[in-house]
Parts: structure tokens; C-alpha cells; sequence
């Protein structure tokens, strides 16, 4: 009872956050300004979708192909279709629930594949922990390459704080304090807190990370780990090109758009409200207006979303067809050898 209530309540805050950022974000837009944001969305070239729907969709197949080299440490070895519409189940899910799209992508592979759940949830730990690792060093990479445009940036701000960046070494420095200050206070909260919630994550975390580099097949797993980014950081890419304002911005400037962007869906659910804003404000440091900058962010955070329910809805519909043909298919065959 407790952790159903927990549950809602962590869906409550995310979603109402969410709601909170959409209701911010919009309300404080000028008539003129709102209507300048509905022509700017209206005016994206559509062709530039089809591109970006096959790249998402090789962004959660070679997720699935990535899973089941994991899944074949537990001595399981899933039809890579099963495991595809499975990741795609998941994620639809995790729309609707924080956290949910993980149960459901494992129980979907248990039912068909015949497979004990338990055996699963070990290695959706490991590969949650190595994409946040994989976010930290993209995001590190992100950022010192393109450190002369954001110190720049931070050297021209006249609101709120006043940072003074005087040389590239120091921005340097401070991003490498802080990856520092982070792994000595993840060590530092383990050791006082080892028997705790926070404890025992922080050891799950550390324990999947290195799993991944203990297993047989890690090269093939560490290669699809760089396509999957590699499709995410496409995805972007692409959909600078459907706005004039974006079109001319370069792959880098994309890739700090998906760092920023990446944890914009971590803080809210499914990223509403927050993946729109936080896509905008880096924009900024591109030069792009506010206006054009925050259609982007809807329109990026719109066409992710809706392939998320366009390949999820496809998979629920599919899964129990494809299974029953694949029953039927066996049961043929064994007769056939017998």
C-alpha cells in the first residue's frame, strides 16, 4: 500500500510539474508572441518527419538488439522481434507511468517468450545505469567541445547571476571540478549510507556499469550503445533542418541540444513541459530568437512523443498476432519432425 502510494504520489509531482512548465512557459507569451509560436510550428518542412521517424524507430530496434545481449548473460536468448515490440510496449508505458515502461517490457518478454521476469530486472539495471554513465561522458564531450560558444554566452549574460569567463582553461576546470565534486559525493553518501535506499542504489548503479564491461559480448554492446546515441543525436540533427531559424545550426550544436534535452525527459514526465523549455534556453546560446527557439523545442518534444505512441500502439496491436502465428508455426514444424 505504501509503495503504490509513493507511486502516485511521484507521478503527481512529475506530471503536475510538467503541467506547471507547459502553463509557465505559454502564460507568460504575449498575444502576438503566441500567434508568432503557432506560425513558426506550422511552418516546419514535413518532409524532414519521414527521416526522423525511420532514425527513432533504429533508435529503439538497436536498443532491443542491445538488450538482448544482456539478456543472454541470464542464459535467455528472445526472438529479436519479441524484444523489439517489447522495448516499444515499454516505452509507450513509461508515458503514462514513471517507471512503469521497465515492469512492462519485462513482463511482455515473459509472457511470449516464456521467460521468468526476475531473471530481467538485473539487467535493466545495468543498462539504465551505463545510459547514465553514457549521458555524463556525452555530456562532458558536449560541452568542451563547444566550450568557446558557451563561455561566450555565459560572458554575455546581463540577467540573473553575472558570470565573468575570462579563458576556455577555466571552463575547463570548473566542468572537470564538478564530474569530480559528483563521483567523491556519490563515494562519500555510499560509505555513510550503505545499508539505505540511497546506499543500495548507488552500489546497483556502480555494480551495472561494470557489469557491462565484465561481459563476453561488450564491444557489440558498447557499439549499439554508440547507434542508439548516434540515432538520438540524428533525430536532432534532422530537426534543426525543419526550421528556418534552426536550419544552418551545425551537428555540435545539436549535440549539446540532446544533453540538454536528455535530462529535460528525466525531469518531468515524458519530458512535457520541461524538454521544450530546456531545448529553448540552449538554443539561445546558438543566437536563435525565443519564439523560434521555443517552437523547436514543442516540435522536437511533439514528433518524439508521437513516435512513441505511433510504434507503441503498433506493437500492442501486433505482439499477440505475431505470437500466435509463431505458436502455430512451431507446432508445425514439430509435428512435420515427427
Amino acid at each position: 500500500m505504501k509503495k503504490a502510494l509513493l507511486t502516485i504520489l511521484q507521478y503527481v509531482i512529475f506530471l503536475g510539474l510538467g503541467i506547471w512548465l507547459v502553463y509557465y512557459t505559454l502564460h507568460k507569451l504575449k498575444p502576438d508572441e503566441m500567434q508568432q509560436l503557432k506560425a513558426a510550428i506550422l511552418s516546419i518542412n514535413p518532409w524532414y518527419l519521414i527521416p526522423i521517424f525511420i532514425v527513432g524507430f533504429f533508435s529503439h530496434f538497436f536498443r532491443a538488439v542491445r538488450w538482448r545481449y544482456l539478456l543472454e548473460t541470464t542464459g535467455s536468448k528472445p526472438t529479436l522481434m519479441n524484444t523489439t515490440l517489447a522495448v516499444l510496449i515499454g516505452y509507450i508505458t513509461n508515458l503514462l507511468l514513471p517507471r512503469a515502461g521497465e515492469v512492462a517490457k519485462c513482463t511482455v518478454l515473459a509472457k511470449y517468450e516464456k521467460m521468468p521476469a526476475h531473471k530481467m530486472i538485473g539487467t535493466i539495471v545495468a543498462e539504465r545505469a551505463f545510459d547514465i554513465f553514457c549521458l555524463l561522458v556525452i555530456a562532458v564531450i558536449a560541452f568542451l567541445l563547444q566550450i568557446t560558444v558557451i563561455s561566450g554566452y555565459l560572458a554575455g549574460m546581463k540577467h540573473g547571476f553575472k558570470v565573468y569567463i575570462h579563458n576556455n582553461q577555466t571552463i575547463l576546470l570548473i566542468i572537470l571540478a564538478i564530474v569530480a565534486i559528483l563521483i567523491v559525493a556519490a563515494i562519500v553518501v555510499y560509505r555513510r549510507n550503505r545499508e539505505t535506499k540511497v546506499g543500495r542504489f548507488i552500489k546497483e548503479l556502480a555494480h551495472g556499469v561494470l557489469s557491462i564491461f565484465h561481459m563476453k559480448k561488450r564491444w557489440k554492446f558498447i557499439g549499439y550503445t554508440v547507434l542508439i546515441w548516434l540515432m538520438y543525436l540524428m533525430q536532432i540533427f534532422i530537426g534543426l533542418k525543419c526550421l528556418s531559424a534552426t536550419h544552418d545550426l551545425t551537428i555540435l550544436s545539436a549535440l549539446v541540444v540532446l544533453v540538454y534535452g536528455s535530462v529535460g525527459m528525466i525531469i518531468t514526465q515524458g519530458g512535457i513541459g520541461a524538454y521544450p523549455l530546456m531545448v529553448s534556453q540552449m538554443l539561445a546560446v546558438y543566437g536563435i530568437a525565443d519564439i523560434p527557439a521555443l517552437a523547436f523545442g514543442w516540435i522536437a518534444w511533439s514528433v518524439q512523443t508521437g513516435i512513441i505512441i505511433v510504434l507503441g500502439l503498433v506493437a500492442l496491436l501486433s505482439i499477440h498476432s505475431y505470437n500466435k502465428r509463431r505458436n502455430a508455426q512451431a507446432a508445425v514444424d514439430t509435428t512435420q519432425d515427427i
